[in-house]
């Protein structure tokens, strides 16, 4: 008995905070209806704005969500507050468990109800096992909590796809070009990504670029970075403190506020416009020196017995690096690698300043915003979205083939830095 009234005021418990959280929402919007929003606006033919009441209609609406969500409000947090009472056990409190009954019924939490029953029955027929009631008061929290977890995750998931699932429906809308007021398309097709790789359309070559920027810098940044993590992790030298908080430092001023010498520099060697793919790749490999925190934390927890051990075998500093270091820091490797991608593969601001007005100069994200200027998003809309998919997917496809050592290069990485 004592085992189901625990289980159904854990029901009862995430029912409660369900209903209160909607009741919450339901009330607030019959708040703001009534005080927020107690006109509504209108334009008249002579250009007059005149404000009236709110109509019967929507007053009434309001009123049924203030009454409605204010009734299961107060009675799910007088329940919530009841909780704590009427399931302490070993003495759980009888009126407590009677007032929660009463209060339950009144907004038809059933659980609460049955629960109060079987704890009131409980509590007369055995209610001296403490070691018993702690473990099943522990097991309850701890189904409350992964309940809950779940549920916030759940919600936080969906929240954070709509989006994508938005702009994936657009890319199939055939029946216009231009925003609409619905989700669903009334028609469905593939017009838009066949317009991507038409004749009629640069995006081939936005993609093409983006292509290159993102694999050249990719290799560099990565050899570059890994090379400086496995010296400073392995080396000890003269101001090499000195230098790591150096670059700490710098590392923490965000990089728009060098784009303005970057493009004068850039300029003055002809690397803008046309040419704003090589500007692009000296930027992004020039710093990548400074990413050494992950890289250098995962190299530290790479036993050094190994680099002895092979010195005394003869090995170089070199093979050293690349026979044993990086087979053992397989994860860090990859991670390195999705991050060097990622960055240059979606990167807006600094491509679109030194890329002015030259398409030849685009890469993919600067090219579907020109689609979004005032005088194209009619014509480019949909186009925009498929080719928003279009460019998610080598992203998407990473990711999911390398989740798992993307993980475990950020995990390893923070252990020592």
């Amino acid at each position: 008995m004592k085992i189901k009234s625990q289980k159904m005021y854990t029901y009862g418990h995430i029912f409660n905070i369900i209903v209160t959280i909607c009741s919450a929402i339901v009330l607030l919007m019959g708040v703001f209806i009534f005080i927020g929003a107690p006109y509504k606006t209108t334009l008249g033919l002579d250009e007059s704005i005149t404000k009236e009441m709110l109509t019967a209609e929507a007053q009434g609406r309001a009123t049924i969500f203030t009454i409605i969500g204010g009734y299961l409000f107060l009675f799910s947090l007088i329940s919530l507050i009841l909780g704590g009472a009427a399931k302490k056990w070993p003495y759980p409190s009888k009126k407590a468990n009677i007032a929660m009954a009463i209060f339950s019924a009144l907004y038809l939490n059933i659980f609460n109800v049955i629960g109060a029953v079987y704890t009131i029955k409980a509590a007369e027929e055995d209610p001296t096992q403490r070691d018993d009631q702690a473990h099943m008061g522990m097991r309850s929290k701890r189904i409350i909590t992964n309940t809950f977890s779940y549920i916030l995750l759940v919600v936080i998931s969906v929240v954070w796809i709509l989006p994508f699932v938005f702009i994936l429906f657009e890319s199939f809308r055939v029946e216009t070009t231009s925003q609409v007021g619905y989700i669903i398309p009334k028609q469905w097709g593939f017009d838009n990504f066949l317009y991507l790789f038409s004749a009629d359309c640069n995006f081939i070559l936005w993609y093409f670029n983006t292509f290159i920027v993102a694999c050249v810098c990719c290799v560099v940044q990565t050899i570059m970075q890994l090379m400086m993590s496995y010296t400073l992790s392995r080396f000890r030298f003269k101001l090499r403190k000195p230098l790591m908080n150096i670059m700490l430092i710098l590392g923490m001023f965000p990089g728009f506020l060098t784009m303005i010498i970057l493009y004068q520099v850039l300029k003055g060697i002809n690397l803008i416009g046309e040419n704003a793919l090589g500007g692009l790749i000296i930027v992004y490999c020039a710093s990548s020196g400074m990413g050494y925190y992950v890289s250098k934390g995962f190299f530290d927890t790479i036993s050094k017995s190994l680099d002895e051990a092979a010195r005394v075998d003869g090995a170089t500093r070199s093979q050293i690096f690349v026979k044993i270091l990086l087979p053992l820091a397989k994860p860090i490797v990859i991670y390195t690698i999705l991050t060097a991608f990622m960055g240059p593969w979606g990167d807006f601001i600094f491509a679109r300043i030194i890329a002015g007005a030259k398409q030849a100069g685009y890469n993919v994200a600067v090219g579907l915003n020109s689609w979004l200027a005032q005088d194209m998003i009619s014509a480019n809309y949909t186009h925009f979205c498929a080719g928003g998919v279009v460019v998610a997917i080598p992203v998407i496809v990473l990711f999911l083939f390398l989740q798992k050592y993307y993980v475990e290069g950020v995990t390893g990485g923070a252990v020592k830095g």
